[in-house]
């Protein structure tokens, strides 16, 4: 039989800023969509050159069928049905991002604006919360930040092999996260959740007002705005892989972790 142990894994803190960020996040990325659809098109440097984007989505006519392309650079993809073009056969609408993406799901770039920016400041102060309580109560320097022995390029080869092969830590090595954790998560909190918050703040005509400087620093508002859709789709990309490793070494055990803060580790020797 295999013998399992309760191990605290996660604090109070860490538990509810995380889901605050759950929250804040979904309502930032819908209503963000919302956003994006009133100018379905991103560019690089001050202003926008209407002629020449780098990202687009949008509808255009092939032969007499409406089509949904978007092109990204030189390369085009036909996104008929999701992107552009957007919905159920026979129901199709002219949208970048389908309305059940989207907050609100009808076109109301109002509306979408003030959830967005409402968030935002929730997502700020509960940002700022879990920096204060990490660098205060020792969690980034206890938890988050690998040592020199996880750096080895042995252990990290190790450990990207093991990720690979989906092959979970068990025993004590589960009671704290591994260096491929350890670096992901710190490239999240350290980097592309500043970087969203930096980015938001530097498209703030009033922000602009008072710091005038942050904007130059990402090479213009329209550089901000593609670096602020970069950032979102990367937390995106996060999230998906997080949520598809979490149920892939154990759904329950997960989820129970970040509710009650209680995790379950197999001791080594037995068996799982």
């Amino acid at each position: 039989m295999a013998r399992k142990e309760l191990v605290r894994r996660h604090s109070g803190v860490v538990r509810l800023t995380h889901w605050v960020n759950v929250v804040a996040m979904l309502v930032l990325l819908m209503s963000g969509l919302q956003i994006f659809n009133a100018h379905p098109a991103l560019y690089w440097g001050h202003a926008s050159t209407f002629a020449d984007p780098w990202l687009s989505v949008r509808k255009v006519e092939i032969g007499d069928q409406p089509r949904g392309i978007t092109a990204i650079g030189s390369l085009t993809l036909d996104t008929t049905g999701l992107l552009g073009w957007s919905g159920p056969e026979g129901r199709r609408e002219q949208r970048a991002f389908p309305s059940w993406s989207t907050i609100p799901s009808w076109r109301d770039l109002a509306i979408g604006r003030r959830w967005h920016f409402f968030f935002a400041w929730v997502f700020v102060a509960n940002l700022a919360l879990y920096w204060a309580w990490s660098l205060a109560g020792g969690h980034l320097r206890r938890d988050l930040l690998p040592t020199r022995a996880q750096l080895r390029p042995d252990h990290l080869a190790h450990e990207i092999a093991a990720h690979a092969r989906l092959r979970f830590a068990k025993g004590d090595a589960a009671r704290t996260y591994n260096v491929i954790q350890k670096l992901a998560y710190l490239s999240v909190v350290a980097v592309l959740l500043p970087l969203m918050v930096a980015t938001g703040l530097s498209m703030s005509p009033g922000f602009n007002a008072t710091v005038p400087g942050l904007v130059d620093l990402f090479g213009g508002r329209q550089s901000a705005r593609t670096i602020h859709f970069l950032a979102a789709s990367g937390l995106v990309l996060f999230v998906a892989v997080h949520l598809a490793l979490v149920v892939l070494s154990g759904p329950w055990n997960g989820v129970r972790s970040m509710i009650t803060g209680r995790y379950a580790i197999v001791r080594e020797g037995d068996r799982s």
